[in-house]
C-alpha cells in the first residue's frame, strides 16, 4: 500500500502524528483508524462479492483489476488467443520501410501531362482588398 514511501518520510510521518495527535491518545488514534480501514476493507470485499453473485456464472472469473484499463489491455495482448503474435513475427518493417523507401524515392516511367506541359503555379497569393472593402461590422466583439 505505501510502496513510495521512503525511510525519511515515515520518520516525518510519526513525528508529524505525535505534535498533532500527542503522545497520550496517539495508540487510541491508531487503534480508531485502523478499526475504520478494517470495516472499509470488509465492506469493499463484501461489495465485490454481491457484484459477482448478481452478475452470474458467465463472469465467475472477473476481476474488478481488469477494469482497469492498462491491465485490460494488458491481459488482452497476453492472450495468445487472438494470434499478436504470428502477426508481430510476420510483419517486416525494415523490409516496409525500404518498400516505402523505394516508392518515395523511385522515379515513374509514364510521364505525367502536366509536367510535360506548362508550369502550374500551386501557390496561394492574398487577393487585394479594395479601398472600400471593409471586414463586416461586429458589435459582440468590441
Amino acid at each position: 500500500m505505501f510502496n513510495d514511501i521512503g525511510p525519511l518520510e515515515l520518520i516525518t510521518l510519526v513525528v508529524l502524528a505525535v505534535l498533532v495527535f500527542g503522545p497520550d491518545k496517539l495508540p487510541k488514534v491508531i487503534q480508531d483508524v485502523m478499526r475504520t480501514v478494517r470495516k472499509i476493507r470488509e465492506f469493499s470485499e463484501s461489495a465485490k462479492q454481491d457484484i459477482r453473485s448478481e452478475l452470474g456464472p458467465e463472469f465467475k472469473d472477473f476481476e474488478f483489476e481488469d477494469l482497469n484499463p492498462k491491465t485490460f489491455i494488458r491481459k488482452q495482448l497476453d492472450n495468445d488467443e487472438l494470434g499478436l503474435k504470428e502477426i508481430r513475427n510476420g510483419f517486416d518493417l525494415k523490409k516496409e520501410m525500404a518498400e516505402v523507401t523505394d516508392s518515395v524515392h523511385g522515379t515513374d516511367s509514364s510521364p505525367s501531362p502536366s509536367s510535360s506541359g506548362g508550369r502550374i503555379d500551386m501557390t496561394k497569393k492574398p487577393e487585394e482588398p479594395g479601398k472600400d472593402d471593409r471586414p463586416p461590422f461586429d458589435a459582440d466583439a468590441t
